[in-house]
């Protein structure tokens, strides 16, 4: 089992992302501007001619497609329900040997349906239409449509969602992590096989070592570009999404810079119990994202707590905070 990327900031106790909102001020980001553009705009607003990657292996194509999450009902089914029976069983095993929801829903929050937002958002296959996201990366920014480039974009989100998941009580962020990177790797390994035809073992092991090392350099390398200012992190940016390709248009750099910064001031405006029940997605890249005003804030805060006071069942117990 591959771990979680371990690196200072992971063992710092951070408390509503105070990394985030320095540099939120620091530098000219682009939530500051008066006129705010969505990512995929000021991408587009670029108008130089496009320099084709060159790329050294050409990229192996699918030969096949596995179920994006997987085969099993409760994750394939979105109408999927549990029987009444299985469901008051389930809440008394819960009630009687109280057990901790908020370490047990990582499993399924994190290993599933944040997994599932990381992996959609570069996900191609061939012969397909893109989705809108993936229209965004491999269409207006214009990178290579490639395994070792899904991964990059997918590491990108991962590191997006740990920065919030490390806000955290420790236990319970570090636990949603190893979920999140676990599935990540699992989905890889899966996909070598089955889709991209590898049948080498040692081959995949390989590919896997690998990939965890640019993970682990990614997060280091963002995790600076969040505590200084926007040209370091535009700079991480395009040395792993970019893959350092000394023509890539630095108005799409931007876009996504302000991509990133959009998100992760969504996840610093979310409660731990928000974002511990699964209830973030990852903004459009269209649309765009606008600072709150205090009293927009505490109207967000009132309808949270509103919310999860009809959450009664002992399945849906949670020590995780509602105000930060």
């Amino acid at each position: 089992m591959l771990s979680q990327p371990r690196h200072f900031s992971a063992l710092v106790k951070v408390k509503r992302l105070p990394a985030l909102a320095r540099a939120f001020h620091n530098g000219p980001s682009v939530l500051r501007k008066e006129e705010i553009s969505a990512p995929h705009q000021v991408a587009k607003d670029s108008h130089l001619p496009r320099i084709k990657q060159d790329l050294k292996i050409q990229p192996r194509p699918a030969k096949a497609r596995i179920p994006f999450l997987s085969d099993h009902k409760i994750e394939n089914d979105a109408s999927y329900r549990m029987s009444g029976l299985a469901q008051s069983v389930g809440q008394a095993i819960v009630r009687v040997f109280n057990i901790d929801m908020d370490k047990t829903r990582a499993g399924p929050v994190a290993g599933s349906f944040y997994f599932g937002e990381c992996k959609k958002q570069g996900m191609f296959y061939p012969n397909e239409p893109l989705s809108d996201t993936a229209r965004f990366y491999y269409e207006t920014l214009q990178l290579p449509m490639s395994f070792s480039q899904w991964f990059q974009i997918t590491a990108l989100h991962y590191w997006i969602l740990s920065v919030r998941m490390r806000a955290m009580p420790f236990k319970y962020g570090r636990n949603y992590q190893q979920k999140l990177v676990d599935r990540i790797f699992r989905d890889m390994e899966l996909r070598m096989s089955g889709e991209l035809g590898i049948l080498s073992n040692r081959i995949i092991d390989g590919y896997l070592r690998d990939y965890h090392t640019q993970l682990l350099g990614c997060v280091v390398a963002y995790d600076e570009g969040l505590v200084t200012d926007d040209i370091t992190l535009a700079a991480a940016l395009w040395r792993n999404v970019f893959n350092g390709d000394p023509n890539a248009d630095l108005r799409h750099v931007e876009a996504l810079v302000g991509y990133v910064r959009q998100q992760l001031y969504v996840l610093n405006n979310m409660s731990d119990r928000e974002f511990g029940f699964g209830m973030f997605t990852f903004v459009p890249p269209d649309q765009v994202v606008r600072p709150l005003t205090l009293a927009q804030k505490e109207r967000l805060r009132e309808a949270a707590q509103e919310k999860f006071a009809g959450k009664t069942m002992p399945s849906e117990r949670s020590t995780l905070s509602l105000d930060e």
